[in-house]
């Protein structure tokens, strides 16, 4: 039985051209990019990346601010309106299977200031993934595909691998070889086809691309599929829930591909067409500086391809593929970009984790130290909240605990 009608309308819109195009056209074409000028080229971003649409004056007529407040975070499918899903063709019995904690939001004291943590660590796979995962996987089932293909440093190849296995998919994953162990054995023990690249993420990328068009299956990897943005979404919407509207002024996350924080924007985005907030938080661009190209690109509006190298293997990208609509979201909120190193994220990673009990991946812990970097250098406002996206657990790199003690001291 089936308690959801046909989700609301929407078109897909170009991030590089802005032409427009309906859902057929780009669905029933099993079309990921812009038709007109798209293309994902060998370490290099992606252009004409698609954008989803709504009507936004319907949506309000469906719900008010004060009835969207009410909903609990962590289950978006009860808002279908907001999601490119027709929710009456997908089995409503595996809803509550990709769940999401209710309680994820946190205050602490930290160098003095009260900050917020969203904390993803507990999700489904335990990384923020599971959002863009489950809206992909929910859509393949919805369109009757049953294999999914993602390239991933391990956390988005976790994510697919065990929302699929929640799901009754199957998931192809292609990996670096300098994966963290205990990423590839996560995906191996959902049952995943694991394919180890002699190479690093951004070739990864490009072979699991090749493969699923010769193959035709359903392709995860992230920005290229939008719906990867549109998933990443859902923490905006949690956020503005659980702090009952008061959003906070400043949200350090950290970027590796960029389709997290594009996503956040997006949500962010929607409540403010919504008329639901006023102003748009600012956001924060993290990076490793082994690992810098998107806040280069914020920083001097130029590209040139290097090879990423970090501890944080979760925003290593050497080309970022949703580079270009990264820097432009962060613009648009009024942030910035923030590098910091991998002794920085290790030291960063064994203080937040004593402090809070949050046990956090290097990629997590680099928010904390630009916090601690913005902190020292008098670059936040005093009065502003500040909230810290922790995107991932810290048993998926058993590695870096370990090592952390001599890196990080």
């Amino acid at each position: 039985m089936h308690l959801f009608g046909i989700g609301m309308s929407y078109t897909y819109r170009c991030s590089n051209c802005g032409e427009s195009f309906s859902r057929e056209e780009i669905e029933s074409q099993g079309l990921y990019l812009c038709p007109k000028c798209g293309s994902a080229r060998k370490n290099e971003p992606l252009k004409g990346v698609l954008k989803l649409e709504y009507n936004y004056e319907e949506i309000e007529n469906e719900y008010s601010r004060g009835e969207f407040l009410n909903f609990p975070p962590g289950k978006f499918w009860l808002y279908e309106k907001l999601w490119p899903l027709n929710l009456s063709k997908i089995d409503n019995s595996l809803l509550p299977r990709v769940a999401l904690p209710s309680d994820q939001l946190f205050k602490y004291e930290l160098e003095g200031r009260t900050v917020l943590v969203q904390d993803e660590t507990r999700n489904p796979t335990l990384s923020y993934k599971d959002r863009a995962s489950s809206i992909v996987a929910l859509k393949a089932i919805e369109l009757g595909i049953t294999e999914i293909a993602a390239a991933s440093t391990g956390n988005a190849g976790s994510s697919l691998a065990g929302i699929c296995a929640r799901l009754g998919l199957h998931s192809r994953i292609y990996v670096p070889k300098n994966i963290p162990e205990a990423k590839r054995i996560q995906i191996e023990t959902y049952g995943a086809d694991i394919e180890i690249v002699d190479g690093d993420y951004d070739k990864a990328f490009d072979k699991c691309l090749e493969e699923s068009k010769a193959n035709g299956w359903y392709n995860r990897n992230t920005a290229y599929n939008p719906l990867t943005i549109e998933g990443k979404k859902s923490a905006a919407f949690d956020i503005f829930i659980s702090t009952k509207g008061k959003l906070p002024q400043t949200i350090l996350v950290p970027v590796g591909d960029g389709v997290i924080i594009a996503g956040l924007f997006k949500g962010f985005e929607e409540l403010l067409k919504l008329g639901w907030i006023k102003k748009l938080p600012r956001l924060f661009a993290v990076q490793s500086s082994g690992s810098d190209a998107v806040v280069q690109y914020i920083r001097n509006g130029e590209f040139k391809f290097k090879p990423a190298h970090t501890i944080a293997d979760s925003i290593s990208a050497g080309a970022p593929r949703n580079l270009y609509m990264a820097a432009q979201v962060v613009k648009q909120s009024g942030g910035s970009g923030i590098t910091v190193s991998d002794e920085e994220i290790l030291r960063a990673q064994k203080e937040f984790i004593a402090k809070t009990g949050i046990l956090c991946e290097p990629s997590s812990a680099a928010a904390y130290a630009a916090f601690k970097k913005l902190i020292s250098e008098n670059e936040t406002d005093g009065n502003g909240e500040i909230l810290l996206l922790i995107t991932g657990n810290g048993l998926k790199d058993i590695e870096s605990l370990k090592n952390k003690g001599e890196m990080g001291k």
